[in-house]
């Protein structure tokens, strides 16, 4: 262990809502929410305004709606965020060749292989720990003035105590956990609060009378082996007293993204498996989009009652991070698994990544579009049933979902547009053949609003604006 804490976990506070609120003027200091925005849609990122009223990532977009129905509600624009990312990323370079980028928004760093690190060495702990500090604070002032977006720094002699402390900074801090005091700042805590501790191993510690950290950490080694199993157990063990020897890995190249549930009593029921697939795959798809990635092969894994465990997969026709397609293409695998007596665990993956790309995100608004118009076609036909005969039917409203499927422009709230007499923009909803945009730039007043026909020839798609202008 370290005895200086200078490895550092950075997470951006609220990233892809931060970036939307510098981007538009007229959204600072207001709730915002990132995230798909057809009926199945979840949230990515919720603004520290939104977050007031309850909305949290991985909520269903429906309820965010519902708590908070006078959120800006945007389409997420990628590029802006890998772009952003991009700056952030070579900041942290710029301290160590260590960088391990863990997503788009999130990275660890070790300032003891960079050019600070004869510095750190040299110097006693107490000095080399404000040496740490003021570089850490230095990176952040960097990544305000350049980005002009916060971020919140723990640095710790560990990753996983430098992890914690980023989460005890958020938003806009630096917290530092000087090594010897990992025990103290752990003890306290929810067992979740440890990496590897998900709500299976949770209730098996709560059935053991463990419930905190602390208590964990007192356990002998063997106890939590005989709890947890031989890898699981020991692992927890070292985490529960502050004890992480994991280095911090460059360049990380993730091959595959999955996510698994292992389950307290075995799902025997087929609707509660697919049920199961359906919140793994969204999990996943989650950790895709984080990365800023796609897939094309769908992986599902399956853990039998009798410890038996099988893996299907399924090639796709191109990469893809949508929702729908990943869950339903693991529900048709889940067909070639017999599963009955029982299934333990349950896993979904992609492999075969891709960088992320802006037709993908057109495929799934496409998607989303017919799925708009088809509720649409629905409503109307239950209308006319109830119209009495005789009487004239009401005549139908045309909708976003019903432009789009008629092969017309698709406009996503957020996206970045330009008109040629009124210039750069955004686009604040789409409907009955019409368009909203607010002509506003990062570096401009809250700007006005215009409407105009969706296939108006002036309207064109556009590349994300800078945040900050380029710096020469």
């Amino acid at each position: 262990m370290r005895t200086v804490p200078s490895i550092l976990h950075l997470d951006m506070d609220a990233f892809f809502a931060s970036v939307e609120q510098a981007a538009k003027p007229s959204l600072r200091g207001k709730p915002v929410v990132v995230g798909g925005l057809g009926g199945r849609g979840v949230v990515s990122t919720a603004s520290y305004e939104a977050r007031v009223f309850g909305v949290h990532s991985a909520m269903a977009m429906a309820v965010a709606r519902r708590l908070c129905p006078n959120a800006a509600y945007l389409w997420p624009r990628f590029v802006a965020y890998r772009e952003i990312s991009e700056q952030v990323m070579a900041m942290m370079r710029e301290l160590s060749p260590l960088v391990e980028q863990l997503s788009v928004d999130e990275a660890y760093v070790d300032l003891a292989a960079g050019p600070y690190g004869a510095a750190l060495a040299a110097v006693p702990p107490g000095e080399g720990t404000a040496l740490v500090e003021a570089i850490a604070q230095d990176l952040r002032a960097d990544i305000r003035r350049r980005t002009g977006l916060t971020a919140s720094i723990g640095a710790a002699g560990s990753k996983l105590m430098a992890k914690i402390a980023s989460e005890q900074a958020k938003p806009d801090g630096l917290v530092l956990v000087a090594p010897g005091q990992e025990r103290a700042v752990l003890g306290p805590m929810p067992v979740r609060a440890l990496p590897g501790v998900g709500p299976a191993t949770e209730q098996a510690l709560r059935r053991a009378g463990l419930l905190t950290v602390a208590e964990v950490a007192e356990q002998p080694e063997d106890e939590l082996v005989r709890l947890l199993g031989r890898a699981h157990g020991a692992g927890v063990s070292l985490m529960a007293r502050g004890l992480d020897e994991r280095a911090v890995v460059p360049d990380r190249d993730a091959k595959s993204v999955s996510v698994e549930d292992t389950y307290e009593v075995d799902l025997a029921d087929r609707d509660r498996v697919l049920h199961e697939l359906d919140v793994l795959a969204a999990r996943c798809v989650r950790r895709l989009r984080a990365a800023g990635r796609s897939g094309r092969t769908v992986v599902i894994k399956v853990r039998r009652f009798d410890f038996s465990t099988l893996t299907r997969s399924e090639t796709l026709r191109g990469p893809t991070d949508d929702e729908r397609v990943i869950a339903a293409t693991a529900r048709r695998l889940a067909a070639q698994v017999n599963l009955t007596g029982g299934i333990r665990l349950l896993g979904v993956g992609v492999s075969q990544l891709a960088e992320f790309t802006q037709e993908d995100l057109f495929a799934q608004a496409a998607a989303e579009a017919a799925e708009e118009a088809e509720a649409q076609a629905a409503a109307e036909a239950e209308q006319a049933d109830r119209t009495e005969p005789g009487e004239p039917a009401t005549a139908p409203t045309p909708t976003a979902g019903a432009d789009q499927a008629l092969g017309t422009r698709i406009w996503m709230p957020g996206q970045d547009v330009r008109h040629e007499e009124f210039g750069a923009g955004w686009v604040q909803g789409s409907g009955v053949g019409r368009v909203t945009v607010r002509f506003e730039t990062p570096d401009s007043p809250p700007g006005r609003v215009r409407t105009f026909l969706v296939d108006d020839p002036a309207l064109s798609p556009a590349e994300p604006l800078p945040l900050r202008p380029v710096e020469e």
